[in-house]
């Protein structure tokens, strides 16, 4: 029994289902297509060996493909190749692989050359194409900038600001008031960029001569008879004034004459063609502002006037330094006789200011002591030592002022003595008073003449003098 056994489990067994030696094939080891068939026909597989089997034949078919292309690949390459270095010359460099060969690699397209030619390093393009002139770049290393013709330079001034105009209009138009000097102004607005708020200029300026001096008006309305047509259109004065008519509510707050003065500002502006003569018609019937009618009916009247328009130039007066001698005296005079009447001190001040004739000054303290000496009782002499007491302590009236008025009284002190025979005791007893009040210095009170004492020789003195 055990016989048996043995020898059965020892012999080659063919029937495919005890077999564990199988014939293999060489390259993966599959079973044989004659062994194969006769598995096949005794039948004895499991669904699980024959699922196994498939898979393997469908491997072997798949690396017997790849096997046989790459061969085929092989013999195209060499084949190239020798065609290749019999048709070329071996020592050229074009015999060589084509390294430098623009034809796609990756075995896709139609193998036509990238960018239809034109690309790769140091191409210029394909064939026949036509290049346009190209403007030089800044960027560019090679730019050079000598080579680009003539430079131009240009300077971009940036639109001044609504809250900056102000603070920038403002000193110029203080240092205008100082000089005079129209065509400065015209420069330095030049040099601004006002942009659309270049109205704003007249509007400033004139406000800021409400509250000065008539000869800063004077000005003013130079100034906008110069820049009319070169800086400033008449569309901005006519958008200026009728801003300054709508706002003047809040401008008699500070200056209560200013419907007035902006009436003659009006009217001097089209007297000097600054403003058209169709401005006035553009408001009749449509003004409910008080303040704005009575501007507009003062500008109406001082051009209906007879001659008006020739009449404007003198509008705010004649300027102190323009004004003639005897028109100051006569000033002067009319000044120190309200005070002696009033006794009112800052009224006399803001008339000689008013005057804007500070190097005539000397004129009021020669008058001043003159009216001192021809008047009668201690009043006047009192007043005018206050009078100008005030004025010295306020710096109205400098120093060199001051004494050049009672030098020419003490020049023509025997001229006065003909006519006020008092004078002399009149004139030593102001000029002490003035020194007590720290008027006039030292120097100047030791300086005016003394009356000379007449000495007389008596009969019993043998003719001696009395010393």
């Amino acid at each position: 029994m055990a016989t048996e056994i043995e020898a059965w489990t020892t012999a080659p067994q063919n029937d495919g289902v005890f077999s564990v030696e199988q014939p293999r094939d060489d390259e993966d080891g599959s079973f044989g297509s004659e062994d194969l068939n006769e598995l096949e026909v005794n039948g004895n597989w499991t669904p699980q060996e024959k699922a196994l089997h498939e898979a393997k034949l469908k491997a072997k078919a798949k690396r017997r493909l790849r096997k046989s292309s790459s061969r085929d690949s092989t013999r195209e390459s060499l084949s190239d190749s020798v065609s290749g270095e019999l048709s070329a010359d071996p020592h050229s460099p074009k015999g060589k692989n084509a390294v430098n060969d623009r034809k796609s690699r990756t075995g896709k397209g139609r193998g036509l050359p990238k960018k239809g030619g034109a690309g790769g390093k140091g191409v210029w393009g394909a064939a026949g194409m036509v290049y346009e002139l190209e403007e030089p770049d800044a960027k560019d290393p090679n730019y050079d900038e000598s080579a680009q013709g003539d430079t131009i330079y240009a300077t971009v001034v940036p639109e001044l600001e609504e809250r900056e105009l102000e603070k920038t209009i403002n000193p110029i138009v203080q240092e205008y008031f100082e000089h005079g000097d129209t065509k400065e102004v015209e420069m330095l607005l030049k040099e601004l960029n006002l942009g659309h708020n270049r109205y704003e200029f007249t509007s400033l300026a004139v406000s800021l001569s409400l509250e000065g001096k008539a000869s800063h008006r004077e000005l003013t309305s130079r100034l906008l008879s110069d820049l009319s047509g070169r800086v400033l259109s008449e569309r901005d004065m006519s958008h200026a004034f009728d801003k300054m008519l709508k706002e003047l509510p809040d401008l008699i707050l500070d200056t209560p004459e200013a419907p007035l003065m902006l009436g003659q500002f009006i009217a001097r502006a089209i007297a000097d063609h600054a403003l058209p003569m169709s401005f006035l018609d553009c408001y009749k019937g449509k003004v409910d502002c008080d303040h704005a009618r009575a501007a507009l009916d003062r500008a109406s009247v001082l051009l209906s006037m007879k001659r008006g328009i020739m009449r404007l130039d003198n509008v705010w007066g004649v300027g102190g330094g323009q004004r003639p001698v005897k028109h100051l005296i006569k000033e002067m005079n009319l000044l120190l006789k309200e005070y002696l009447v009033s006794g009112e001190l800052s009224e006399a001040e803001h008339c000689l200011r008013d005057l804007e004739v500070p190097h005539f000054h000397h004129e009021l303290v020669y008058e001043a002591v003159v009216m001192v000496l021809e008047s009668t009782g201690d009043a006047a002499l009192q007043m005018m030592v206050k009078l100008l007491k005030s004025f010295w302590q306020s710096g109205l009236i400098t120093l060199d002022q001051m004494n050049r008025g009672f030098q020419r009284v003490y020049d023509e002190l025997p001229e006065i003595n003909l006519d006020v025979p008092h004078a002399q005791s009149i004139m030593e007893a102001f000029v002490d008073l003035c020194y007590q009040e720290s008027v006039i210095t030292k120097q100047l009170r030791d300086s005016c003449p003394t009356r000379g004492r007449k000495r007389f020789v008596s009969e019993g003195d043998g003719g001696i003098v009395k010393s």
